[in-house]
């Protein structure tokens, strides 16, 4: 197995998607293509492109303001579009998609589509994917995927949802002609190799915690022991109430989300506060259970950058073989956070991929793994997968 890779900023959707192709160099052994470009193309012309190259599935999301190739930050105040090929001979891959409006519930969708995946890998169904790649709106992730776990079970799972560069619903993900802001998209993928995926928040847990007592829904939350969500949280923070509603708290947040344990503390899913209400609630990016612990979790900038590195490590850790490529699915918030040391992302990432081929987008919800526990999604988090042979 092997990884290639390309980008480009040219302002021609089709121009963009053809040169990120021939950059990323021909192969007869192309099986499956991840691409995440601006939202501000025409995305059925960059695939088009991409397809003058390689014979096989394209599939993506639009990324929130750029991706991280192994030559730079590509993006900011250009279109852009990343590219990364797996390429292997004896790799089985199959796609499916999903428009959340065709069906009554989202579970439906994720599991319509991942039942087309399967049936084009032609396996025999009691021969377990490797791995399985989702892209979703940032919606209905937990749903989206409740269906494709129906299908498939508990296998690895890495991934992200869709994003713009203003939180405006401009976000679109796509399997090659196939597009739409609001559904999903699953590769279920065989191989030779292994994959290994670290998830975490990589966040520090605090002191300050509390029992959900209400939610509306499944992401808003109204009260936090029984008192109003944002006050509650604006205490733990010796904030004033008043200083978070609207949109104030979606920032104020990036460096001190909430977080969920599992049921075997291995994990801390992150919920980022989105939004508060006049009434003092606050929208979740993440779906919520009252009755249910949330703690306040602490990060500085610079954390939330070497935070990159540690996290690479630990997966290099427990690779077996050298990595043959990176997958590197990375907050978007955590990327608004850190603004313009965005640079020092990148540096994080080349001391340690070992000149392997990678491709880093942004996102607005992460999907991984942990040993023992459910495939799960969460904000504001880390999802880095590595390829071996």
């Amino acid at each position: 197995m092997k990884a290639l890779t390309g980008f480009s900023t040219n302002a021609v959707a089709y121009k963009a998607g053809l040169e990120a192709a021939r950059m990323a160099g021909k192969t007869k052994d192309a099986k499956l293509v991840f691409a995440y470009m601006s939202c501000d193309y025409k995305i059925k012309d960059v695939i088009k492109g991409i397809k003058e190259v390689y014979d096989c599935p394209v599939i993506g999301n639009t990324s929130f303001t750029g991706v991280i190739m192994p030559e730079g930050y590509i993006g900011g105040d250009k279109p852009f579009v990343g590219i990364m090929v797996l390429c292997d001979a004896n790799m089985v891959v199959g796609v499916g998609f999903a428009e959340r409006k065709a069906f009554q519930t989202a579970r439906e969708a994720g599991e319509s589509a991942t039942k087309k995946a399967r049936a084009m890998t032609k396996m025999p169904y009691n021969d377990q994917p490797d791995v399985m790649y989702m892209t979703a709106s940032p919606t209905e992730e937990e749903l989206f995927l409740k269906g494709a776990s129906k299908v498939v079970g508990r296998i690895p799972l890495f991934g992200g949802s869709t994003a713009d560069n203003t939180i405006e619903g401009n976000w679109k993900l796509y399997l090659d002609g196939k597009i739409t802001s609001e559904g999903v998209a699953v590769a279920l993928i065989y191989m030779n190799g292994h994959i290994v995926n670290e998830f975490t928040g990589a966040y520090r847990q605090t002191s300050d915690m509390g029992i959900i007592t209400k939610v509306e829904g499944l992401r808003k939350l109204v009260e936090i022991d029984g008192a109003p969500a944002v006050k509650k949280y604006a205490k733990w923070r010796g904030m004033k109430p008043n200083q978070l509603l609207g949109n104030a708290l979606l920032s104020a947040t990036i460096t001190s989300p909430l977080g969920v344990k599992d049921r075997l503390g291995d994990l801390i899913a992150i919920r980022h506060p989105m939004f508060a209400n006049d009434d003092y609630s606050m929208n979740i990016g993440s779906n919520l259970a009252e009755g249910t612990a949330v703690i306040r979790m602490e990060a500085t900038v610079d954390e939330l950058i070497s935070s990159v590195g540690e996290t690479l490590k630990k997966l290099n850790a427990s690779l077996s073989k050298p990595a043959v490529c990176y997958h590197l699915v990375h907050c978007g918030g955590r990327r608004a956070g850190i603004d313009a040391r965005i640079n020092e992302v990148y540096n994080e990432i080349i001391k340690n991929v070992n000149g392997a081929p990678f491709i880093m987008e942004f996102t607005f919800g992460e999907y991984g793994y942990v040993d023992d526990g459910r495939n799960t999604t969460g904000g504001l988090m880390l999802s880095f997968t590595a390829f071996t042979k």
